[in-house]
């Protein structure tokens, strides 16, 4: 996958930021630099990617005003799919949108964002030099489970770990179930614990992985709080 052209020079254009953000980070925070570079990084991309996100939000609040008419259509037309979907896609092209406009500016993300996780994994270059940098004395490229430094390194991944838990929880909490509605299905409250995958994740991939997954998972919380509210 990394070995593919395109992928290729993404994963190198970052790697060369990364180093970049690093260098000039040292004199301003010492050891810490290398993690703040990971986030500083991740900042910068889901920068890049805002534009998705407010199309994603977009599409989130333009199905949330036509869900009582589909669900009146639905109700209507129950015992005749082909003329269901054709009212369905009537009122969506009325509407100017579609069923998958919330889903395309995710899928437009996507390879950006695996792209930034090769760089972070090292993944994408052999013995990649960064991940021999540390934060707060731990490698960026230790795992928890195979750290030389094991004493060290579980408080580190504790801390993430807990973080990402909190953000997972405020995701679910703040953004998952209020889209459900007030009587979520048993499929989709199982669903809706989907997030917490990341904790677990993060507990067998490099630190630097741990970091990002951190840092944009914190930020999809924030822009889709402030964009709901922002945006009408």
């Amino acid at each position: 996958m990394y070995g593919f052209g395109p992928i290729a020079a993404a994963v190198s254009l970052l790697s060369a930021v990364l180093a970049a953000l690093t260098a000039f980070l040292a004199p301003l925070v010492g050891g810490l630099a290398a993690g703040a570079a990971v986030v500083t990084l991740t900042i910068l991309v889901r920068l890049l990617l805002l534009p998705l996100g407010v199309a994603q939000v977009r599409a989130e609040k333009a199905r949330a005003r036509l869900a009582p008419q589909l669900a009146e259509l639905t109700a209507t037309y129950r015992d005749d799919p082909a003329r269901l979907v054709d009212e369905q896609r009537r009122v969506f092209a009325e509407a100017g949108t579609s069923p998958l406009a919330g889903c395309l500016p995710s899928l437009a993300q996507a390879p950006v964002l695996l792209c930034v996780y090769g760089v972070f994994t090292g993944a994408a270059v052999a013995d990649e030099p960064l991940l021999a940098h540390t934060f707060l004395g731990v490698e960026l490229g230790a795992t928890l489970g195979a750290s030389a430094d094991g004493f060290q390194a579980a408080p580190v991944f504790a801390v993430l770990l807990a973080l990402l838990a909190l953000v997972a929880w405020a995701s679910r909490r703040y953004l998952v179930l209020p889209a459900l509605g007030a009587a979520p299905s048993p499929m989709a409250g199982a669903v809706s614990w989907i997030g917490f995958t990341t904790v677990v994740f993060a507990a067998f991939v490099p630190l630097a992985a741990g970091l990002y997954l951190l840092t944009t998972t914190a930020w999809t919380l924030g822009e889709r709080l402030l964009l709901r509210r922002l945006l009408p």
